[in-house]
């Protein structure tokens, strides 16, 4: 499935979204924005398809948004017409598991991307960064507030305000990535972890990622009840029996998202 700045492969039970403009170091305009909504919503509705990996060609992954085409944009503009917010929503409503493979440049929109995702592998050339202080903006993704969530205050304030990238071993010390491998190995390596979670049961991985996200959008005691409701509401799947039946039998499950 090919939609010109954004490419799709699948390998069910996953799928692999990208970034296909390796000429511009995969710049995030409106065109792609708008092709990565579509592909995003296109493998949500597709039930073979348990979890997504999101990569770019080329040496980069991201290397931010595209400046010649924000350059001529007023604040006017962009209240009429945000070119990325769609992306934004649809990716903090996406409900099933994304993996990011980051390699070359991750910067600013691009590290907005990776951080809406919800695990991170790079290889050991990546360099993240929210550098717009540099052209006279901030983030406008997100960056401020999950890089602070992430890395904490103070470590955030100095990438934000200096623009300084960091590389992926002081990013993995951080706590901003999940792992890190050497050489061209990082897609596949995302993969693999993308496949280890599809192996699970869908409505277990939806309701346990809803979990984790709500940790950061309420107080502790909100955030137990919200788990607990989701523990509750499991007991009735057909997948919570074969996987105790499962586990009883010494097997492996065969979960079907029911």
């Amino acid at each position: 499935m090919g939609h010109g700045a954004v490419a799709v492969d699948r390998e069910e039970p996953i799928a692999v979204i990208r970034m296909n403009r390796p000429e511009a170091r995969n710049a995030l305009d409106a065109r792609m924005a708008g092709e990565l909504v579509e592909a995003l919503d296109e493998l949500e509705r597709d039930d073979a398809i348990r979890c997504v990996v999101v990569t770019g060609d080329g040496k980069a992954f991201s290397a931010g948004a595209d400046i010649r085409e924000m350059s001529g944009l007023g604040s006017v503009d962009l209240v009429r017409s945000d070119p990325f917010s769609g992306l934004w929503n649809r990716l903090g409503s996406y409900t099933k598991p994304i993996v990011a493979a980051l390699h070359g440049h991750v910067l600013g929109g691009g590290l907005e991307l990776a951080m809406n995702c919800d695990l991170l592998v790079a290889s050991d050339d990546a360099r993240l960064g929210l550098p717009e202080i540099n052209i006279g903006i901030i983030p406008g993704g997100g960056g401020t507030q999950r890089l602070t969530k992430a890395v904490g205050k103070h470590r955030a304030m100095e990438m934000v305000l200096t623009g300084r990238t960091i590389d992926a071993g002081e990013a993995l010390a951080l706590g901003l990535l999940n792992r890190v491998v050497k050489g061209d190995s990082c897609l596949e390596e995302a993969k693999a972890l993308a496949r280890e979670i599809a192996s699970k049961s869908p409505l277990a991985l939806r309701l346990a990622k809803e979990s984790v996200n709500r940790s950061f959008e309420v107080p502790l005691h909100e955030g137990i009840d919200f788990e607990r409701k989701n523990f509750f509401l499991l007991f009735s799947s057909r997948d919570k029996d074969e996987g105790m039946r499962a586990f009883l039998e010494k097997r492996k499950p065969t979960f079907t998202g029911r």
